[in-house]
């Protein structure tokens, strides 16, 4: 079921933490330790890629959360382990380890977990329910979910600041999204599919290499821009980003809309990313 009512945007970028934006983005000698804050300052969410790479901590995702202010909300990605190197399959205590790393610690700051497939890995009804039926709905079935995993990573988190998940109440929702880049995906099942678990499948701008599948699934949206040209790279022209604000600005009671700029080669997801929130209708409502 797809929600009816006011249509926010939240626009940012695929991290945060790049070199080579430094003293171009970032400017001279803000510290490290600074510029998430100073990225908030400019937008209202981001993407959180330190978790597809390895289990992050609770402390780690409880400092993020004071780092940023109110409003400020994070979109954190699923575990490349259970995505690429288990490709979904088996995949329950390795989803039990990555909730009990901490993303709940984000509490009011916490958006949608995003599910990015690899490449190669074709469409397979029976194991996307399989994983889907997996995915908490709620903060409730997350905890539950977390308490079964293994004893090293409990007994590893269980004594951080931030371990216990009590910012959220129990039947506060949990959103996700799935990014997929196999054609295979582009098929009626794999929409239904979405649609009756409630979760978003991303549209992506990714210079052509994968599937640009456009289909409202669930109650918010996701979009992924990684270079319309090359990929992670290139920068948006005036006219692209004249449309993609023409296309997201015509939206009307579709929930929210997460937008997330992925080129970061010369800071160009973060100028980018100004340009669409500066091109949006000013009667739009940029959460």
């Amino acid at each position: 079921m797809v929600r009816r009512g006011p249509t926010e945007f939240r626009i940012g970028t695929s991290g945060w933490r790049y070199p080579h934006w430094r003293n171009n983005f970032y400017p001279p000698g803000l510290a490290q330790k600074n510029e998430l804050a100073y990225l908030a300052e400019h937008f209202n969410t981001v993407e959180l890629n330190g978790s597809f790479y390895s289990l992050q901590r609770p402390s780690s995702y409880r400092r993020w959360r004071q780092e940023t202010p109110d409003g400020f909300v994070f979109a954190v990605k699923g575990g490349k382990f259970i995505t690429h190197n288990k490709k979904l399959r088996d995949v329950a205590p390795p989803l039990a380890n990555f909730f009990a790393s901490g993303p709940l610690a984000l509490g009011e700051r916490l958006g949608p977990f995003l599910w990015q497939l690899p490449p190669a890995l074709r469409f397979d009804a029976e194991r996307m329910e399989e994983f889907f039926e997996l995915l908490p709905g709620d903060v409730g079935a997350a905890v539950e979910l977390a308490a079964k995993a293994e004893e090293r990573v409990i007994s590893r988190f269980k004594a951080e600041p931030g371990a216990a998940p009590d910012l959220l109440g129990p039947d506060t929702a949990l959103r996700h999204a799935i990014e997929v880049r196999h054609p295979s995906f582009e098929v009626e099942s794999f929409y239904d599919l979405c649609r009756r678990f409630g979760i978003a499948i991303v549209l992506a701008d990714s210079a052509g290499r994968f599937p640009v599948i456009d289909q409202s699934t669930a109650e918010f949206s996701y979009i992924r821009l990684h270079g319309s040209q090359q990929l992670y790279s290139s920068r948006y022209t005036d006219e692209e980003i004249r449309l993609w604000a023409e296309r997201i600005g015509r939206a009307s009671g579709s929930g929210t809309y997460y937008v997330y700029f992925d080129n970061d080669f010369e800071s160009n997801a973060a100028f980018d990313a100004r340009r669409l929130i500066q091109s949006l209708p000013s009667t739009s409502d940029v959460a």
